[in-house]
């Protein structure tokens, strides 16, 4: 007896939910922390970037330099953050009492404070990894949607819970606006950056005969939908692992963006809300058509009398 008493009792802490952990009187202070913290590690992001565009535009090229120049992304970040800390709640007469008044949605925002500094740092690391030819443009695309993400779901944690007739929650949208569009312009001009630095050499088809050029078409659309198909298996893990992340950094359900594991798309910045719209799903490319052959001719026999 004693044994299964004490098997519900762990399985009751595990349940419990992550706040528990902390005491109610604390939460302001952890949130004070915590958004200091995330202030802190932009204000670091824009000091390193400040500081690779300075090298950048003595050794690099035109392209990576456009590149670089479209980090003032953190400077927005910057400005959001300054935003988010002197912006305040209402219902309560201190803040700190309001925080504790709601534990549950004090977590959401700790947890998307959190998630908007790593975003900051973890950009800086790869666009120095880029300068230094030792990383990917995916890296940046990956780290502006993540940021992005990260924006909308601080800003809609605080405008859950905002005094709806604030002169500050304007500002505080128009701040998160400026993000997403600065975020949509660095990752239209990694892409750009991209494609001019990638050298594609054109196709030789000289001394290809028909059947040459059959047999390459077919092995063509065999890697095409070979991709394809380990593109759907990232995109279901990269949806498990999402709901994973949501659920141990105890984002409540009505912050968790809509999607089945895609990117967001940025090409046309809009307002972020706490229900992002599903993005589009990647078209297939069209299969080539199959050759035209002539009718089959049916001959019919009839059977004499």
């Amino acid at each position: 007896v004693r044994d299964i008493v004490q098997k519900i009792l762990k399985l009751g802490q595990e349940l419990r939910p992550k706040g528990m952990d902390i005491r109610q009187e604390e939460l302001g202070d952890l949130v004070d922390k915590e958004m200091a913290a995330t202030s802190a590690a932009i204000e670091e992001a824009v000091r390193r970037i400040d500081e690779m565009m300075k090298q950048a535009q003595k050794d690099t090229s035109g392209v990576k330099l456009e590149v670089n120049e479209r980090f003032v992304l953190l400077l927005a970040l910057k400005l959001l953050s300054v935003k988010l800390l002197r912006s305040k709640f209402s219902g309560a007469a201190t803040i700190k009492e309001f925080y504790a008044r709601n534990s549950r949605w004090t977590e959401g925002l700790i947890s998307a404070a959190k998630a908007v500094g790593w975003g900051a740092t973890e950009m800086v690391e790869s666009a120095d990894k880029v300068v230094l030819h030792t990383g990917k443009y995916e890296e940046l695309i990956v780290c502006s949607h993540e940021i992005a993400a990260s924006t909308a779901q601080l800003v809609a944690a605080s405008k859950v819970k905002a005094d709806r007739h604030s002169r500050k929650l304007p500002v505080l949208q128009q701040a998160s606006r400026h993000v997403n569009e600065m975020a949509a312009n660095l990752v239209a001009s990694t892409k750009s950056g991209r494609e001019h630095l990638e050298d594609k050499d054109p196709m030789d088809f000289s001394g290809m005969s028909l059947i040459k050029l059959r047999k390459e078409e077919m092995e063509s659309q065999v890697k095409v939908l070979e991709l394809e198909t380990m593109l759907e298996n990232e995109r279901q893990r990269l949806g498990d692992l999402r709901k994973k992340h949501y659920d141990l950094a105890g984002v409540p359900v009505e912050q968790v963006p809509e999607g089945n594991g895609e990117l967001l798309s940025l090409d046309n910045p809009v307002t972020m809300s706490p229900k992002p719209s599903k993005p589009a799903l990647m078209k297939k490319p069209p299969l080539s058509q199959k050759p035209n052959l002539a009718p089959k001719v049916v001959v019919r026999f009839l059977k004499g009398d």
